[in-house]
């Protein structure tokens, strides 16, 4: 029986364990020793180049806190629970600038200043 290879959802999966895993701060190295794996592997299946198996991706997503449906949002034709704007979502945990953005809205700690960074977001994409 031959192995199959990585095709587009297999990569798709992998770029959402990485938006993931940068979104609540986690290194390669940290999920890899959650899952008994060297950082190559999470690598490996961070850019699609090695397939997920099932019990492995249920793994990760427990380490990650989410539901196994994050990992297929945004996926054209999938349907399942969770946000209306998975696809939306994926992109922008995916850019550059979202690391630099989430890291500092997660230390802001007054509840005021994130609703004013929010309404900042808000004003600037109404007036562009």
């Amino acid at each position: 029986m031959q192995k199959k290879s990585p095709n587009q959802i297999d990569r798709h999966i992998g770029s959402r364990v990485r938006a993931r895993r940068i979104m609540l701060g986690m290194s390669q190295e940290r999920l890899a020793d959650a899952l008994g794996l060297t950082f190559q592997q999470v690598q490996k299946y961070e850019k699609g180049v090695n397939r997920i198996g099932a019990s492995r991706l249920l793994h990760i997503a427990g380490i990650l806190d989410v539901n196994i449906e994050f990992f297929f949002g945004g996926i054209p034709g999938f349907q399942a629970g969770g946000f209306a704007d998975d696809g939306l979502m994926a992109e922008f945990l995916t850019s550059s600038e979202s690391n630099r953005l989430v890291r500092g809205f997660v230390r802001l700690k007054d509840d005021e200043a994130r609703r004013k960074v929010s309404d900042l977001v808000d004003w600037l994409v109404a007036s562009s």
